[in-house]
């Protein structure tokens, strides 16, 4: 049975309720006084990988840790951006996470750890059927990765840490990998302790990775939360990386995303005041998008919806329109 969940239901809770009803912060930079942040769906368990799909819809993932709900096995939800419904695409996922959609207009999608696939797929939206892109580097499963990103030539360059799940890891680091379209891997960055969410400058010349680690104090390794910048070449390869932000130990940054004028959304993972963070060029923080729920991450529409940005907060999608387009 097909699982519908529709966005109406929470429109009206946000108008009788006027503290679901949320206004950005605002410089007149990004936001303004018309933007109001509108819950689409609240179904979910841990909501991520949000991605406007190539037919118009929306797309992400629910990640459905396997110790906390009995044994589910991940999904992928649709979300009817005209109707207001929200349909269950895929499941089990193969515990998907970040998704992202290619020139061709296939599906895009990382397959993490704890019972999911820890491979990267690729999903015809036409037929429906999906063929694995890469599951091993150097003949070892991938640790599970966990978002991706893009560029002009189709190449897609993906996070691969490990935070969850019973599998052996078998890769020597937590890296970011390149997977070029003849299906070649290549390891372009092992030095970050945990690298998660991901985004290319407009001009793809600058690579943002955020790492988001605790720490493991009985092994005497020390918290990492920040985000990294690298200078990337033409062909692909890394170089010259450095600290863009530097958070505090008790939070790090999750997902991430650009607009066209290259400032960097962030979703950061601050339970005492849950936002986006919107930077500019320069590292300096110009905007916060608060919300609800902690968010996991963050992406533009494109078309009629390049103004509007779609956000995973907690089991929850929401969207609010802005002044920014994003780089699509």
């Amino acid at each position: 049975m097909t699982t519908v969940f529709s966005n109406s239901v929470y429109i009206c809770a946000l108008i009788i309720f006027t503290s679901s009803t949320l206004h950005a912060q605002t410089t007149n930079l990004i936001t303004n006084e018309k933007s109001q942040l509108i819950k689409l769906f609240d179904g979910g368990f841990f909501t991520e990988g949000p991605a406007y799909g190539s037919d118009g819809n929306f797309y992400f993932s629910d990640i459905t840790f396997t110790v906390e709900t009995n044994m589910q096995a991940g999904i992928i939800w649709k979300h009817e951006l005209q109707s207001g419904k929200t349909f269950v695409y895929r499941s089990p996922s193969g515990m998907a996470n970040g998704i992202e959609f290619d020139k061709f207009n296939n599906m895009i999608v990382c397959e993490g750890s704890d019972h999911g696939g820890r491979k990267i797929t690729s999903t015809d939206l036409t037929t429906g059927k999906s063929k694995i892109l890469t599951a091993l580097f150097n003949g070892a499963p991938y640790n599970s990765p966990n978002d991706l990103v893009i560029d002009s030539k189709n190449r897609i360059y993906f996070t691969d840490p490990r935070y969850s799940g019973y599998e052996k890891i078998e890769q020597p680091c937590f890296g970011v990998y390149r997977l070029d379209q003849d299906g070649s891997v290549t390891l372009i960055i092992d030095e970050i302790a945990m690298p998660n969410g991901i985004a290319l400058s407009p001009a793809a010349d600058r690579l943002y990775i955020g790492c988001n680690y605790e720490g493991n104090l009985e092994r005497g390794i020390k918290p990492q939360t920040d985000i990294f910048i690298f200078n990337l070449d033409e062909n692909g390869l890394a170089s010259n990386g450095k600290i863009f932000i530097d958070y505090p130990d008790e939070f790090g940054p999750d997902g991430m995303t650009v607009d066209k004028e290259g400032n960097l959304y962030v979703a950061l993972r601050d339970e005492s005041n849950p936002s986006i963070y919107i930077y500019d060029l320069d590292s300096r923080l110009i905007e916060k998008i608060s919300l609800p729920e902690v968010p996991s991450n963050v992406t533009f529409g494109k078309g009629k919806e390049k103004n509007n940005i779609f956000m995973t907060a907690g089991g929850s999608l929401y969207k609010i329109t802005v002044l920014s387009e994003g780089n699509n």
